[in-house]
């Protein structure tokens, strides 16, 4: 009785060790594919206060709050079981996946870059279209989950790249881990930025000097806080996806390019105490200037494409902006219907 007793003890104990050692795996591999996905995070976190902008400050947390709940069940219901079976069954198209992916950071760092320098928009088309209005609300926030689908997408399919040696459940619970822990950051960070400036103002009207004095300084600092936040989406947009197009292609057999960024890259690794930093940001760099280099291109093929194909255009001529709105992660401006207006 007590040996069995024993080796029942014994038995626990070793599902305890595997265990343990499962949950080291699903945190490492959720770490390291959470980090991977950094510069589409930024991207996406950069992107939606622009859907809220301008939208009745009561309605700007119900807002956030219907977009992070589309957003979890985008990446738990739809993405997450979609790239679990192609990693089951045709794991050879991951590589290409990832690779459109990378193209679309790209392509939409690379619009950012030339409309930041080139671009004649109007103010108004910078910023969504939001009017006061159940249906107005609905149609915003509809727009936001599905750029947010986009941004998902390169999300975990990033991540799943990163994890793909694992086993077919530590995957899914390492994306489990990941869709959970980015989107109530991304979404946690969003809505501080966004009652940033209500935040300042409550300070602001207080009694104490200092209070007054850190809640003007939140009110005139939000400005320049997007402004960066934007800078450093772009520039990880470029730099993730020109990664992803440059290990793309090695993988695939053309390895020039890769090549010669190690070639670049290894004169500083050598340094002593910066070397390991200086070879990371020489790669760095390269990668940024090859993922803008691809999304001009892409530029010049797709926004051609864009004016002529059907669902880029509304019936009288003009841009729909329903696509724009998915590539670009803005909401296209919306005109006063009335004609007297």
């Amino acid at each position: 009785m007590s040996g069995g007793l024993v080796a029942l003890l014994d038995d626990i104990a070793a599902l305890a060790r595997i265990a343990a050692a499962s949950v080291d795996d699903v945190a490492a591999g959720a770490a390291k594919a959470g980090a991977k996905a950094a510069g589409v995070v930024i991207d996406d976190a950069a992107v939606t206060p622009q859907y809220v902008s301008g939208a009745d400050p009561s309605r700007e947390l119900p807002m956030i709050k219907r977009i992070f709940w589309g957003s979890l069940r985008n990446k738990l219901l739809i993405i997450l079981p979609a790239l679990l079976l192609i990693s089951a069954f045709i794991p050879g198209v991951i590589p290409f996946i990832l690779m459109l992916g990378g193209t679309y950071l790209c392509y939409e760092g690379a619009e950012k870059v030339w409309h930041k320098f080139f671009g004649h928009h109007e103010a108004e088309e910078d910023k969504p279209a939001v009017d006061r209005g159940p249906e107005a609300e609905a149609k915003v926030t509809k727009g936001a989950i599905t750029t947010d689908f986009i941004l998902s997408c390169e999300i975990m399919v990033i991540a799943m790249n990163e994890v793909a040696a694992e086993s077919l459940w530590v995957r899914a619970i390492i994306l489990v881990v990941v869709a959970l822990v980015i989107t109530v950051a991304v979404y946690g960070a969003v809505a501080l930025i966004v009652k940033m400036d209500d935040i300042g103002l409550h300070l602001a009207a207080k009694d104490s000097a200092g209070a007054q004095r850190f809640g003007g300084l939140l009110v005139r600092g939000m400005p320049a806080v997007l402004a960066a936040i934007t800078l450093i989406g772009t520039i990880a947009m470029l730099w993730v996806g020109g990664h992803i197009m440059l290990q793309g292609a090695h993988d695939l057999g053309w390895h020039l390019p890769y090549d010669v960024v190690h070639v670049l890259e290894a004169p500083f690794a050598g340094l002593p105490v910066v070397g390991g930093f200086l070879a990371w940001l020489v790669n760095t760099l390269c990668s940024a200037v090859l993922g803008l280099a691809w999304g001009l291109v892409v530029m010049a093929v797709l926004v051609p494409l864009l004016k002529v194909l059907p669902f880029g255009k509304k019936k009288d001529g003009h841009d729909e902006g329903g696509v724009r709105a998915a590539v670009d992660g803005h909401q296209p401006a919306k005109h006063d219907a009335d004609p007297a207006s």
